[in-house]
């Protein structure tokens, strides 16, 4: 019996990118998925648009609510470019018993990602964040290295286009290729973008270039014992990598966790306390230092991403 998946919010193009893989998966054998119900809060897109989205993917429910999308689905993606909204949006199939797929930034504060913590505590089949989490060249870069017996000891990134919504792939692509074990985060100044350090345990370092800007690349360069690698990202795969890896476990297929719970939120710990840094003149922040008032504003970002849209 396929596992029906509820889309919730479809302010971005990742819903439209997403239904057609979680369709080929199923087709492969992967996964049995059925996508059955779309809803939008209208706050970034017109308000008939979830109709719209439905006709052009085949999708047969439309609920008006979140209430009437319950009993129709058994787990809800919430794509929600706010990520204010996202523990809003999915308590309601949390507290259901039913899975959540958190898209990036899956909050953005401390008290929410301590939330999400308590819920996977609570075993509840919560997941999300980065597709650069599960992006093939950097987790195969990782292997490679791993098996030549060395490890990647200094890492350089840099993201474009803004400081946390799209900024969060990159301090993703440097945890995927170093680990999660991030101590402490300092920033270092600015050249047209933010300088941030972060440091990892066995004195491992990574440094990203992150902030408004033009869309860059994703990319990647790792420094081992004897080697430095290149990292070119095929941006056609990187979805499909997320999809395959966390689909079987979203679905109950397996019980094998795609991340550990403060694996999955480390990128939004790191990029709270780059934040916590630079607002402090530089200070090196501890991840268990991260302060209750430090966050990134949802819905500002979504108030500006609604306007970038309309023109």
């Amino acid at each position: 019996m396929a596992f029906k998946i509820g889309l919730v919010g479809l302010c971005t193009s990742h819903p439209e990118a997403w239904v057609p893989i979680m369709r080929d998966l199923t087709k492969e054998g992967l996964v049995d998925i059925e996508v059955a119900a779309c809803w939008d809060s209208g706050e970034t897109r017109p308000a008939d648009f979830a109709k719209t989205f439905a006709e052009k993917f085949n999708i047969p429910y439309t609920p008006a609510t979140l209430e009437e999308m319950l009993p129709l689905v058994d787990g809800v993606i919430v794509h929600t470019t706010n990520w204010d909204k996202h523990l809003e949006q999915a308590r309601i199939f949390v507290e259901a018993g039913k899975a959540v797929y958190l898209d990036k930034p899956v909050a953005g504060n401390l008290d929410e990602i301590n939330q999400i913590l308590d819920w996977i505590k609570m075993g509840k089949r919560v997941t999300g964040g980065s597709v650069l989490r599960y992006c093939y060249e950097v987790v195969a870069c990782r292997k490679a290295v791993e098996e030549a017996g060395e490890t990647i000891y200094t890492a350089y990134s840099a993201i474009g286009v803004d400081d946390y919504n799209y900024g969060i792939h990159g301090y993703a692509t440097l945890i995927a290729a170093m680990g999660s074990d991030v101590l402490s985060v300092q920033y270092m100044g600015s050249s047209n973008q933010k300088q941030i350090m972060i440091k990892f345990a066995n004195g491992k370092v990574g440094i990203l270039t992150v902030g408004k800007t033009a869309w860059l690349p994703f990319n990647l360069t790792a420094v081992t014992e004897t080697k430095v690698h290149q990292v070119a990202v095929d941006n056609m795969q990187l979805y499909r990598a997320m999809l395959e890896k966390v689909m079987p476990y979203f679905t109950g297929k397996t019980d094998e966790v795609p991340l550990e719970a403060v694996s999955m939120v480390m990128p939004e710990l790191t990029a709270l306390a780059a934040k916590q840094s630079w607002l402090s003149n530089g200070a090196e922040i501890f991840i268990t230092d991260i302060a209750k008032n430090i966050s990134y504003d949802g819905t500002q970002f979504a108030t500006e991403y609604r306007r970038a849209r309309l023109g």
